[in-house]
């Protein structure tokens, strides 16, 4: 491995310092024991691409059936794309932003000063694509800009924002792995024609990040959306929990995971991102009581009956509220909410694989060592898997999820395969 410059170790440990994307300093590590940053190596080499661990992570997957339900693109608009990200991460005064953008451009194998931030973007997203076998598929996030509550667009709460027409447009150009996921405001006048115009154009499912975006469930300009959604049994998938990434207009009370009754009851199928599993929130159904894990209070809603699909089919398949499993391996979150993931069987037909890329490529954001020490990774699987991490991250978020095991408890193929998608298609809503 390349010796590390002294710039991109300053770099990446204050990225630490500030805590960026997932507050990391909730389990700090000596610097010198951390890979700061992405090698962005190529392709796996012949004797890694056949490592039995890697094969085992891929035996029994159906592979025309894999699917990562959390993918995003990224871009500057230097191509025409409309992408853009917010000002601050250009401006030397403001380093904590600078250093986040630095980041998330390592993470994705982008070099900060590449001609063009769009495309080299896309093409070593292919590249890690290419690195699976046929038939695998990634879905690739829309993000809208954040709106006050009159509806006004607020570029000084937007900090990443990529139109719905650029990511249509990249999953067009590369059919063979992608399909694309539109971000709709519904406090736009014109929500509904868009979400009209992207249903149309072959969108799978719809990203609000509430806190960032300014977006109540439970305000009642949401009805008619989310009417649309449950009519079309399109998903809606909602970052609940603690926001890092894209702080946005930092409404925080809005990523209340017990909010996604409001959708569940209009017979929208919610896909709870990263399953709450960052920071706490309201104890809204008891007064007085003090704030809570955010995974605690989406555990409380997947275990209701209308979340489960009580309503339609007595028998817990078909539920409305989903979650993918992005991020939820990533060091900061509680080794008792990996065991629970493992352990709940009765979940996992509601569970969905999601890589949250780029964010696997961020090398501080993952402690294989504190996974063993969790007990929920063989030591033996480390090294292969950090190997494999600096060729190809998707491949290793894969293969991480795949070995892991608690009291001889896994995660099923089914979760790569999007089973769940197909359970709750096949129900009928909960206000048939």
């Amino acid at each position: 491995m390349k010796t590390i410059s002294r710039r991109h170790a300053l770099c990446c440990g204050a990225v630490l310092a500030a805590g960026l994307f997932t507050g990391l300093l909730a389990a700090p590590r000596p610097a010198r024991a951390l890979t700061l940053r992405n090698p962005c190596r190529g392709p796996l080499p012949d004797a890694l691409a056949q490592h039995p661990l890697l094969q085992q992570a891929l035996d029994g997957l159906d592979v025309n059936r894999l699917v990562d339900t959390h993918a995003h693109l990224l871009g500057n608009g230097d191509s025409g794309s409309g992408c853009s990200i917010h000002p601050s991460m250009h401006q030397w005064w403001r380093p904590t932003e600078v250093l986040r953008r630095r980041a998330i451009l390592n993470a994705a194998c982008v070099p900060a000063d590449e001609p063009s931030i769009d495309r080299a973007f896309v093409e070593r997203l292919t590249t890690l694509a290419g690195g699976f076998p046929a038939g695998a598929r990634w879905w690739l996030f829309a993000f809208d800009q954040a709106l006050d509550d009159d509806g006004r667009v607020q570029p000084d709460w937007t900090t990443f924002h990529v139109p719905d027409a650029y990511a249509a447009q990249v999953a067009a150009a590369h059919p063979q792995h992608f399909d694309w996921v539109c971000s709709v405001h519904p406090y736009r006048e014109d929500a509904l024609a868009r979400l009209d115009r992207a249903i149309a154009a072959g969108a799978v499912a719809v990203k609000w990040l509430p806190s960032a975006m300014n977006i109540n469930l439970a305000d009642r300009r949401c009805h008619p959306y989310l009417d649309r959604l449950a009519a079309t049994r399109l998903p809606l998938i909602v970052h609940f929990g603690e926001e890092k990434a894209a702080p946005g207009a930092e409404r925080g009370a809005l990523g209340n995971p017990l909010l996604a009754r409001h959708a569940l009851e209009r017979g929208v199928r919610v896909i709870a991102a990263h399953c709450a599993s960052l920071g706490e929130a309201a104890d809204t159904d008891r007064r007085s009581a003090p704030a809570a894990s955010a995974f605690e209070l989406w555990a409380r809603v997947m275990d209701e009956p209308l979340a489960r699909g009580d309503r339609s089919n007595g028998n817990g398949s078909g539920g409305l509220l989903l979650g993918d499993l992005s991020a939820v391996f990533q060091r900061n979150r509680r080794p008792e909410h990996w065991r629970r993931l493992l352990q709940r069987q009765d979940w996992h037909a509601r569970l969905l694989h999601g890589s949250d890329h780029p964010l696997p490529g961020l090398m501080p954001l993952f402690s294989l060592p504190k996974l063993v020490k969790a007990g929920v990774l063989a030591e033996a699987d480390s090294a292969p898997l950090q190997q494999i991490r600096e060729h190809n991250s998707l491949l290793f978020d894969l293969a991480l999820k795949r070995r892991l095991r608690w009291q001889g408890l896994a995660l099923p193929a089914s979760i790569f395969e999007g089973r769940a998608l197909q359970l709750a298609a096949s129900a009928p809503t909960a206000r048939a």
